[in-house]
């Protein structure tokens, strides 16, 4: 531990934390061992940081979060796993992010810019990627990736393995059992596609062209009754020459091993 400027002395310390001069503890955290924090975050008070996890820069994790704590996997039996945490996340109230197994690289990974709301939860070997927005009471399940720009509406639940790519979006309550492929827009009790996120891509200033070539290999893909082979062929040949953005669409579909939310 580098510096105590910043933390109020009711907080308990590890001797083995690597803390950054800078980083502003409240009271009654807990910092566990093997913890590294860097410059610029800032812990609010009763905040747990279990032990094993390496946290970036400038983050800010409000009271009450859990971050790495043992998973609650039942095969899980006291190995070495880590939590990372990339920079500049907002963590808010009763979050729960969990270490890894030694069944999936011993890792979960949180990356940067991220807003995880009120009682977020995610679990054990999940990779998230950065600027995605978890609203509140979200539960991720194990070794689910996530991958940048996309939003999950409140009282969600990911079931273990799933994959949900870049901006796409979840509705409020959904439950997803299956891969959610780049750009979609999902929903339901088990979710469905409906859409894509069109207003996220408008938001991001993406062209007309951009936007109707997305269109079709949505239709490709939901409309044409296309087998998925056959829509990926379909899209390589109409959509991707001109619009280099259904690469990624194509990159979920032929990287899926759970099958696509239909």
């Amino acid at each position: 531990m580098s510096n105590t400027e910043y933390i109020h002395p009711t907080a308990i310390i590890d001797s083995s934390a690597v803390i950054a001069s800078d980083v502003k503890i409240g009271p009654y955290c807990i910092i566990g061992p093997h913890v590294t924090i860097g410059s610029g975050t800032k812990l609010h008070s009763h905040v747990v940081v279990g032990g094993y996890t390496r946290i970036g820069s400038n983050n800010e994790i409000f009271q009450f979060a859990s971050v790495g704590e043992v998973c609650q996997d039942l095969k899980y039996k006291g190995e070495e796993t880590w939590l990372e945490i990339g920079d500049s996340n907002i963590i808010r109230e009763h979050s729960s992010l969990h270490r890894g197994t030694t069944q999936d690289h011993s890792l979960t990974k949180i990356g940067s810019h991220n807003l995880l709301m009120v009682n977020t939860h995610i679990a054990h070997d999940c990779q998230v990627g950065d600027h995605n927005i978890f609203a509140n009471n979200v539960g991720v399940a194990g070794h689910v990736h996530i991958g940048n720009h996309v939003v999950i509406g409140g009282n969600s639940g990911i079931h273990q393995f799933c994959k949900v790519d870049s901006y796409s979006m979840i509705g409020a309550s959904s439950l997803i059992l299956k891969d959610i492929p780049a750009y979609m827009m999902v929903s339901g009790n088990p979710a469905h596609a409906f859409g894509l996120n069109l207003e996220g891509m408008r938001r991001r200033g993406w062209s007309k062209d951009v936007i109707g070539g997305l269109r079709t290999c949505f239709k490709l893909i939901y409309k044409d009754g296309l087998t998925t082979k056959e829509a990926i062929d379909a899209i390589r040949e109409t959509v991707l020459p001109n619009v280099q953005e259904a690469q990624l669409l194509l990159d979920s579909l032929e990287q899926s091993k759970r099958g696509i939310i239909r």
